[in-house]
């Protein structure tokens, strides 16, 4: 006999009500007949379904939705194809640490697990996608559902954010289950909720580090936005009258205008702070090639500086940097009991022996930014690219949102944009991929509707998303996308350029196409794609029409599209592309 309090509803309706109770407001994918009762769910609860062209664009929609509010992102993808074709996004939002829940639909049961032979649209999703993401489990039972989604759901939220997958077969979304009250839990039942923090033993034994080891210094990583911990970060790094530096990941953790902060495009700088340190507070970051591994030379040496490392992933811990003091907690956590620590001791010894220091920092910071900005009056045939950067931010508001995507274009545009703001900088810093920027652009703005949002990419790097302009209008997305057009792939040109023919490209002389191979390109007109596609286009070559045109995509208020034409020669040299060439080989460990 049917227990009175159950209820009778779809695998996807249920889906449906456990997301809506942990507070998912949009998930990404595109439509499908497998998982009709989940997108219907959605609906009937208030989620709101954003669809884009291509599976892939919905894993960097959630990426980005979750990178930038902290919150957990989710997409699903369609069986067989869908699922293939959400691959690539899977591999990047996993390497990048994005907390992102996907839920794919597979073939009925019966007919998988294992196939049975020849199954249409179908193949091993959950041992692929085992491969490449932080979890990943399939439902072969209806009653299961409830269970293995808390269990995505639990590890979706421990440890270093990443890409989770729960596959439930076609008949279980669609087909109606018994529902008892105990499947239907608050996440408080399943899962922490309260971040993880640190003894006060610890937090006493990292002020005591930092206060009399001599110089101190911060490096904050990716974890210091996912806990939204910007604000507590200023305010110990003023305390302590620190420098901060970050990983690539972790920029803007620190608004780049102040004077504690030591952007990451001064890379010779960043090397002088990282070895001048005596004691480094290390926070959310794994140390990885980007930052060197934490070794010498472009760090101290590890029996030379002490290390204070904050993770909320224990295997995080010592992994590339040996430690002082190992801490795994929420960064936001620990330094809001850092900073109360902190305010019961004297620190005027400390800061005074920090202020010659950040001086010192201060005036060669200045100095090279002055070598920089000296670039932007080159003389040009076209627009100078990192005169594209330089007048967005100034037209736009200081809380944009900036996605930055392609090789010698984000080279230039990292260079050249400072950011002001948390959370307002976007990329793919681990996996440099192209192209998923336009969805980036696309989750930010779902994410932060009140707030400007802009992509600078390259012309290559565009060519690979550009469906998703469509994406925008229907959704009503009013990103303004600036493309970077110089007709090559720029970055592997100069290297093909400078293996082929040395001394003409060295000397900045032409250089005839036996310089490269298949490294041109043909040209895309990307304003009138645009409004092809109903998006505002603008079309710019010099950089006094770039700031009248920008201008007009706000006043469209709608999606669109800036068709840039830059000096291909000059877009070949962006600067500090010979440490970006360094960074993959080994660093030589000091003895």
């Amino acid at each position: 006999m049917s227990n009175p309090q159950n209820e009778t509803m779809t695998g996807g309706e249920l889906i449906g009500r456990m997301l809506r109770a942990e507070g998912v407001e949009a998930v990404f994918g595109i439509i499908d007949g497998t998982y009709l009762q989940l997108t219907k769910s959605l609906r009937d609860h208030g989620i709101r379904l954003i669809t884009p062209r291509h599976e892939t664009s919905a894993l960097h929609m959630a990426g980005a939705y979750a990178r930038t509010t902290g919150k957990l992102g989710v997409c699903i993808a369609s069986n067989g194809p869908g699922v293939a074709n959400a691959l690539p996004g899977v591999a990047v939002e996993q390497g990048e640490g994005n907390r992102v829940l996907l839920i794919t639909s597979s073939r009925r049961t019966g007919i998988i697990r294992p196939d049975r032979g020849g199954t249409y649209q179908h193949f091993d999703q959950v041992g692929t996608i085992s491969a490449m993401s932080k979890w990943s489990s399939g439902v072969d039972a209806a009653d299961r559902i409830p269970e293995l989604l808390r269990r995505a759901l639990r590890e979706s939220f421990r440890g270093r954010p990443g890409v989770v997958h729960l596959d439930v077969p076609e008949d279980l979304v669609n087909g109606e289950m018994e529902v008892t009250p105990v499947m239907l839990q608050v996440p408080e039942a399943y899962r922490r909720t309260e971040p993880t923090v640190a003894s006060a033993e610890q937090v006493r034994a990292a002020a005591d580090l930092l206060c009399d080891s001599g110089l101190a210094m911060i490096h904050a990583g990716s974890g210091v936005g996912h806990a939204l911990a910007h604000g507590a970060l200023l305010e110990v790094a003023t305390l302590l009258n620190a420098p901060v530096t970050t990983s690539w990941a972790g920029r803007g953790a620190i608004p780049e205008n102040l004077r504690l902060a030591v952007p990451m495009i001064h890379i010779e700088l960043n090397n002088r702070v990282r070895n001048e340190a005596d004691v480094v507070l290390s926070l959310g970051t794994r140390f990885g090639e980007t930052d060197w591994w934490g070794k010498p030379p472009y760090w101290r040496r590890a029996s030379e500086q002490r290390h204070v490392q904050v993770d909320i992933d224990e295997e995080m811990l010592g992994l590339n940097k040996p430690v002082d003091l190992a801490v795994q907690a929420d960064a936001g956590c620990f330094l809001e009991a850092l900073r109360d620590e902190l305010k019961q001791r004297d620190l005027s010894a400390l800061r005074e022996r920090q202020e010659s220091w950040l001086a010192g920092i201060e005036a060669e910071r200045k100095q090279e930014r002055e070598t920089f900005d000296a670039a932007l009056d080159t003389a040009t045939d076209h627009l100078h690219t990192p005169n594209v950067p330089v007048i967005c931010q100034q037209v736009m508001d200081d809380d944009a949102v900036i996605v930055i995507d392609g090789g010698n274009t984000a080279v230039w545009a990292n260079t050249y944009h400072e950011v002001r703001h948390p959370l307002s900088a976007l990329g793919t810093f681990k996996f440099g991929m192209l192209g998923a920027g336009v969805s980036q652009a696309l989750g930010a703005q779902v994410a932060h509707p009140g707030r400007q949002v802009y992509c600078v990419i390259g012309d290559g790097a565009m060519g690979f998303h550009p469906q998703e302009i469509e994406t925008a209008i229907r959704n009503e997305l009013p990103v303004i996308f600036l493309v970077i057009c110089d007709r090559q792939w720029g970055m592997v040109k100069l290297t093909q350029q400078i293996t082929l023919k040395p001394e003409e490209t060295l000397l900045r002389k032409p250089v005839g196409p036996e310089g490269s191979i298949n490294a041109d390109l043909g040209e895309i007109c990307f304003d009138e794609l645009a409004r092809s596609m109903g998006a505002h286009g603008e079309r710019v070559s010099n950089k006094e029409d770039l700031e009248p045109a920008l201008r007009r995509c706000i006043e469209a208020g709608r999606c669109a599209v800036v068709h840039v034409d830059v000096d291909s020669q000059e877009h070949l040299w962006a600067p500090g592309l010979m440490h970006f060439k360094a960074m993959h080989q080994e660093p030589e460990e000091q003895p």
